[in-house]
């Protein structure tokens, strides 16, 4: 398996069209997540088995866990990593996907800091319990900051700096669980009441912002919200339009179709000029006032 990975790390190394192109990362011994991957577990009577290591001679006995005899599907190949002092197992598996009733309906989605609207509403992608979790996150930065400062490097020796670590990435963790779990279900929920769905092309990397904004388009996930709706309408036979990044869903009234240009446009601010809000489009050509968000989902429905 080893091998097989760096092949298949190198072969994407050649191929700069990858959205993480680079050179193979060197896997250290010291690094806080350890791990392996083997296509020879099983399950076994509602418990995992691995094959027993070389050289180990303590009794070696398969892995009990909750909800083993409810998974279906053929077993692939099974990541084994430590993270924070615990050990985790990912087995994924390979299942027939069932098919996705026809509805006829088409939706657009507008990508937001924080949140995401179409057709029938609104998605907050930064709920409250989150942002709580992410002030307990810059509490640990700052405690482990302040000890790295003091005692220098003997600090990430000391249990209670391994303490602080662990707490801080429990919380990583925490977050990634919810944002995932987020986006799983509202993708779900697309796939399973539209036919037809276009998206904004946005140039992530490419976006220069402070970085405040800079933090907030990273915790909003929009690349990984496209890449899971990419697979799940391709899983089930929907259509899935991307704009042109350069479409102006924003700028574009969806009434007369005026573009505003120049000093004009809608910023995240507002607009300066005219002294209107952020989440609100005042078109000068028709005169028609819209919320700005609602407005580029019309935007996006007109392309269909």
């Amino acid at each position: 398996m080893a091998i097989s990975d760096l092949g298949k790390a190198w072969q994407n190394f050649f191929d700069r069209a990858q959205p993480d192109w680079g050179k193979p990362h060197f896997k250290s011994k010291k690094a806080p997540r350890q791990g392996f991957k083997t296509d020879r577990a099983k399950l076994v009577n509602g418990r995992l088995r691995l094959d027993k290591p070389l050289g180990v001679k303590t009794p070696w006995f398969d892995i009990k866990f909750k909800g083993a005899r409810n998974l279906t599907g053929e077993l692939k190949v099974v990541s084994i990593y430590r993270e924070n002092g615990q050990y985790w197992a990912s087995l994924p598996f390979e299942v027939m996907v069932p098919e996705k009733t026809k509805t006829g309906v088409k939706t657009a989605v507008d990508v937001n800091v924080g949140h995401f609207d179409y057709t029938a509403g609104r998605i907050n992608t930064l709920p409250g319990h989150l942002q709580k979790i992410y002030k307990r996150i810059k509490h640990y930065q700052r405690q482990l900051a302040r000890k790295r400062k003091v005692n220098g490097k003997q600090a990430i020796q000391s249990k209670n700096y391994a303490k602080m670590r662990a707490k801080l990435q429990c919380d990583y963790r925490r977050v990634a669980n919810v944002q995932h779990d987020l986006m799983q279900k509202f993708t779900t929920q697309l796939v399973s009441n539209y036919d037809q769905i276009v998206i904004e092309d946005l140039a992530v990397k490419k976006m220069q912002m402070s970085h405040v904004a800079s933090k907030g388009l990273h915790r909003s996930l929009f690349g990984y919200f496209r890449q899971v709706l990419t697979y799940k309408c391709a899983w089930y036979g929907k259509a899935l339009l991307v704009a042109d990044r350069f479409y102006p869903s924003t700028q574009r009234c969806s009434v007369c179709g005026h573009i505003k240009q120049g000093d004009d446009k809608v910023t995240l601010a507002g607009n300066h000029k005219y002294h209107t809000k952020h989440d609100e489009y005042i078109c000068y050509q028709c005169g028609a006032t819209l919320d700005r968000d609602a407005n580029a989902v019309a935007n996006l429905l007109a392309l269909l």
